[in-house]
């Protein structure tokens, strides 16, 4: 299981730089070409959100089935170990909740781009005519 979080990590780590990188001062030129890469990224990183409910449904079966630790039937290595259980998975539900907000953002954030260069061509445009 450890090799799903990593995947979900490096998923999440890959939309904050597409988005660091689009809202970036100063990147003209580079723009552009950010953009194109985004927008062909959007689609093979929706299936962030399928895999993010899965895992979430995986954290929420460990919940379920995980062995309940009173302090008086437990040893205290037992009592670590749950404890260790419970602090992985807030972890982890913390970094499923980043990847969908992240990739929320991503989306929002390329639409509003879009929208920006296309207004931005109409002005061109309409200078021109004038």
């Amino acid at each position: 299981m450890a090799l799903e979080w990593v995947v979900l990590g490096y998923a999440a780590g890959a939309e904050v730089v597409m988005l660091l990188l689009l809202t970036l001062p100063g990147l003209g030129g580079l723009r552009k070409g950010l953009l194109a890469v985004t927008r062909n990224m959007l689609k093979p990183f929706l299936s962030i959100v399928p895999f993010c409910l899965f895992l979430l449904m995986d954290i929420y079966w460990k919940y379920e089935t995980r062995p309940s630790c009173a302090e008086t039937s437990c040893t205290p290595s037992e009592h670590l170990r749950h404890q260790k259980s419970i602090m992985k998975s807030q972890r982890n539900a913390l970094l499923i909740a980043a990847a969908l907000v992240f990739y929320w953002l991503l989306f929002s954030v390329t639409n509003l781009v879009v929208k920006l260069e296309q207004m931005s061509q109409r002005v061109e445009k309409l200078k021109n005519q004038d």
